[in-house]
């Protein structure tokens, strides 16, 4: 594997000592205000109706609107002010943010909010966060630094068994929320960043044995867990009970034609679709913004995501390529699985859609990623 400035040769990693940083790469950053910008009228769209119909929201229509703008404007502040920190800040505090996440996740059983059958937030006073979100950024810093410490070792299975004890850690903590998307979309990103690290991919297929078998045990002792691949295998068979998000989810998608009922016209979004400014926000843009709206939003996503896997290939060194790439990887992974959920491609999960989902904090810490990359671009060797 190469990228600009280093050779990874058998677990070798030569690096090329340049310590130059340039500015930050402007498509990157326009890309995610794009995307941000978007996101937020689609928010308002999407939720002014259950906002209205609120008495939690004082029947103010613009209540969620208003709040997700306030914390994009933070997160807009944030993400540029992380882009000026060096990377080697991000390599010190690897270990303590991983340190912080773990703590956190072992409070959420004890202190944290439920919400259905799960317990997955803590409660700030003003607003609820979910620690899962830090730990996930928490997990690529940190393997990023172990990997750049291992070096030929992540060939071995002492190497690996670092990395193995952290990402089991993490997970057996989801598992007591429970939080399985969490858990399926932090495993998938520990695997990422160990097959980027050099591990041999055999270790790879015992893992993909292991997590079949864990699937297996999930689906009996978490009996809803059943309940919703049942539910995905045919969701017309209960419209009104464990079917009836999904449903509404595809009648909002198919009611969207080639180009959308307009912009604030979506029916679903009268208090039919759960979730519609949240997790279900997509289906609100298949349905005003038609086929063509859907799917310029995913092009601007995939754009965004090449570009990401761009500047890791240009990387001067291998901690800011391995953070990049990983952070790229963790936003392609929860663009896909929440279109294929929406969609019902996939079983029903609570996976948000980046810069789009209502979630005050996930946006800001989603934002803070990309000021990571940001930072990360400096070091490149691009002409944009």
């Amino acid at each position: 594997m190469q990228y600009a400035g280093t050779r990874i040769d058998r677990g070798v990693v030569r690096e090329r000592k340049d310590t130059r940083r340039g500015e930050i790469d402007l498509p990157f950053a326009a890309l995610t205000l794009l995307l941000l910008t978007t996101g937020v009228v689609m928010v308002l769209s999407a939720s002014y109706a259950r906002a209205y119909f609120s008495a939690a929201t004082g029947h103010n229509a613009a209540y969620y609107f208003l709040r997700q703008l306030g914390f994009a404007a933070a997160g807009t502040l944030a993400m540029f002010a992380l882009s000026r920190l060096p990377m080697g800040f991000y390599r010190r505090v690897s270990f303590p943010l991983l340190a912080v996440s773990v703590v956190l996740l072992a409070l959420v059983p004890v202190i944290g909010v439920a919400q259905g059958d799960a317990r997955r937030w803590i409660d700030l006073g003003f607003t609820t966060f979910q620690p899962s979100e830090i730990a996930k950024a928490a997990l690529i810093l940190y393997f990023s630094a172990l990997i750049c410490r291992k070096g030929a070792d992540m060939a071995s299975l002492r190497g690996l068994l670092p990395f193995i004890a952290v990402l089991a850690l993490i997970l057996a903590l989801l598992v007591l929320e429970p939080h399985f998307s969490a858990a399926v979309i932090i495993t998938a990103i520990g695997g990422a960043m160990l097959f980027l690290g050099g591990a041999r991919l055999y270790w790879f297929v015992l893992v993909g044995a292991a997590a079949l078998a864990g699937l297996g045990v999930i689906m009996l002792f978490f009996p809803y867990a059943s309940g919703r691949i049942s539910t995905w295998l045919d969701p017309f068979a209960n419209t009104s009970g464990d079917g009836y998000q999904i449903v509404q989810s595809l009648y909002s998608i198919g009611s969207g034609g080639l180009f959308g009922l307009g912009l604030g016209q979506g029916r679903q979004t009268y208090m039919y679709l759960p979730e519609e400014h949240n997790d279900f926000i997509f289906a609100v843009v298949c349905e005003e913004l038609g086929f063509a709206g859907a799917l310029a939003v995913l092009l601007l996503f995939a754009a965004l995501i090449v570009r990401g896997y761009y500047l890791a290939l240009h990387m001067r060194d291998r901690f800011s390529f391995l953070v990049t790439a990983g952070i790229t990887t963790l936003l392609a992974l929860q663009v896909i699985l929440n279109v294929a959920v929406v969609t019902n491609l996939v079983p029903c999960t609570g996976i948000s859609l980046p810069f789009f989902s209502y979630g005050g904090t996930a946006l800001m810490i989603q934002l803070a990623e990309m000021g990571i990359v940001l930072s990360a671009s400096r070091n490149a060797d691009i002409h944009s």
